[in-house]
């Protein structure tokens, strides 16, 4: 079971919830005074709740207090009321509501348009719109902000936080831009019930909470830390306005998330709690912070947190599974390993079965703009419960670190990313944790370019595995989704391209036959040219997957046939090559 998009409005919590079992997502309702188990549960009929706003989703519902749950059903992007059903071109997301209005973001090849739609009558009015992009349109009393960005651009390099004269019915007035730029990323407006508007901005080097009054912008908690997430999807929340003028912020560095209340005067109490990894999706009850939250040894559930100095909380939906036995599973430790300029982090997942050198799979993050997560990975379990330790890397480019940090592997990809890979795999090697005769590389999406990469050079890896992968980035600016196309052109450097003569140990390919992000055709040809050259491990397409492999089935038939790519590599001694 997976949660996301945790909101609170009137008292109440909601969500989406959706089960990879069923592949169906529902709008999930509840109240302080239900048991955690009494819920309401909103459903499309005969459809799923979800947006693919710019390729990875953005808001898909929003609260009216009389009409319910207004949604967007995610097989179609359509809005699930009458004026939007003849739209079949355009795609919504970021859902809010003022009064008896619907204000989101509907996305063409075009571009962006805001648009206002009328909850009881379905009328549409465009509000906006660029060739660019729009994102987290938040109305006030007589004012609109959003974020925007241009169309070659991504919006955790550089967009702008603009403010208009609004009223619901009315056309936008007067626009004036409040933050952002060409080396400013600003993401997450919010007002406070005085009017002041907050938002997060890296100018500092660090997503930090800033706020708008009076035509001045201040730094509200300064800090070395990361408190906003990259927006693949929009309308994250990353910090919730509380009573008294008290903020709930949570802040990342490296891995490693927390959460702290920003007091009126600026001091900042840290809130214990059990988790380490925090999803960007935080709501508030009264004073009580509502969070999905994970850890090591449990699986994401949702909590409520007290901000009174109790550190009380209370679990109000249980993730699938968490684990009462520490011998059952595989904590990773985390490491510090010098690269070229700076530290780089690894989570490092000892095998359970065993101790001393043992086989081990290097796991590039499939960011590349995103970070390894410090939770309870089953994928992980999969292997260290077989005797393989895993380690997964935060090469430069990763998120947790600071712009400069993410900013480092632009027109790098393909080459820092797998000169960091290599430098843990070596310090694995050389601290007595991973023996040569097993060493891995495994990696999904752009991770899976990564390995890719790997394996055309020279190094420690005997056999990648590539998931949903690019092949090609420059090819990829144009069979990438809009949203994405400027992230290829931003990393990409020359010869980055994985060629068939360049592949120097064997490869496995898994991908999704209905992959929108990165088409199936360019892992078939390659695949192809490998097998020519005896350099294929195996080729496996996931009939009717997509770009994330998710579902029970699919998850294990990759699983299986990834582990026996590497069974077949140690049996062979570790001589990968015929």
């Amino acid at each position: 079971m997976s949660y996301d998009w945790l909101t609170g409005m009137d008292g109440a919590l909601h969500w989406v919830e959706s089960s990879p079992e069923s592949s169906r997502a529902v709008v999930v309702t509840w109240r302080p005074e239900w048991n955690p188990s009494d819920v309401d549960i909103s459903r499309l009929d005969g459809a799923n709740v979800g947006s693919s706003l710019h390729a990875y989703g953005g808001m898909p519902y929003a609260i009216h207090p009389s009409a319910g749950a207004v949604m967007v059903d995610g097989s179609t992007g359509l809005l699930a009321v009458d004026i939007a059903k003849a739209k079949t071109a355009h795609v919504y997301g970021d859902l809010t509501q003022i009064s008896d209005e619907l204000i989101c973001v509907r996305e063409d090849e075009a571009g962006d348009e805001l648009v206002a739609v009328d909850i009881v009558s379905g009328g549409l009015r465009v509000l906006l719109a660029t060739n660019g992009f729009f994102a987290s349109p938040r109305p006030s009393a007589g004012q609109l902000a959003w974020i925007q960005w241009g169309r070659g651009a991504m919006p955790w390099d550089s967009s702008e936080l603009w403010v208009a004269e609004y009223r619901p019915g009315w056309p936008v007035g007067r626009k004036v831009k409040i933050a952002g730029g060409s080396d400013e990323s600003v993401v997450q407006p919010q007002w406070d019930a005085d009017g002041n508007l907050y938002f997060l901005s890296d100018r500092s080097g660090w997503w930090n909470l800033y706020r708008w009054r009076n035509g001045q912008a201040d730094e509200i908690a300064p800090m070395v830390a990361e408190c906003a997430a990259a927006p693949w999807e929009s309308s994250y929340a990353n910090y919730v306005i509380l009573p008294r003028r008290r903020i709930g912020l949570v802040f990342q560095r490296g891995p490693r998330f927390g959460l702290v209340i920003v007091e009126p005067d600026g001091r900042m109490n840290p809130i214990s709690l059990p988790y380490t990894a925090i999803k960007p999706h935080v709501a508030a009850i009264d004073d009580r912070i509502a969070l999905i939250g994970a850890s090591p040894t449990s699986s994401q559930q949702i909590a409520l947190v007290s901000t009174d100095g109790s550190d009380k909380l209370e679990v109000i939906r249980q993730g699938a599974a968490s684990v009462t036995e520490a011998a059952s599973i595989s904590v990773p430790e985390t490491i510090q390993v010098p690269s070229r300029d700076v530290n780089l982090t690894v989570l490092f997942y000892p095998p359970t079965s065993k101790h001393g050198p043992a086989p081990m799979i290097v796991r590039p993050h499939p960011g590349p703009t995103y970070h390894s997560d410090l939770r309870l990975d089953w994928e992980v379990q999969f292997f260290t419960s077989r005797g393989f330790a895993v380690a997964d890397v935060d090469y430069r480019g990763s998120t947790g670190y600071g712009r400069e940090f993410r900013k480092s592997l632009d027109g790098q990809w393909g080459r820092l990313d797998v000169e960091d890979c290599r430098l843990v795999a070596m310090h694995l090697l050389a601290t007595g944790r991973a023996c040569p005769s097993g060493v891995f590389i495994s990696g999904a999406s752009a991770g899976g370019f990564t390995a890719l990469r790997a394996a055309c050079e020279d190094g420690p890896f005997l056999l990648a595995v590539a998931r949903s992968a690019i092949v090609d980035p420059v090819k990829w600016m144009v069979t990438a989704p809009r949203f994405q196309r400027p992230h290829a052109r931003i990393l990409s450097s020359d010869g980055a391209r994985v060629t068939p003569d360049r592949v120097r140990c064997p490869v496995l390919l898994i991908h999704g036959s209905r992959d929108d992000v990165a088409p199936i055709n360019e892992v078939v040809e390659l695949a192809t040219a490998l097998d020519r050259r005896g350099r294929l491990s195996g080729m496996l397409a996931l009939d009717g997957v997509g770009h994330y492999i998710s579902t029970p089935t699919a998850i294990s038939v990759a699983l299986e046939a990834e582990l026996q790519a590497y069974l077949d590599v140690i049996r062979n001694g570790g001589h990968s090559l015929p």
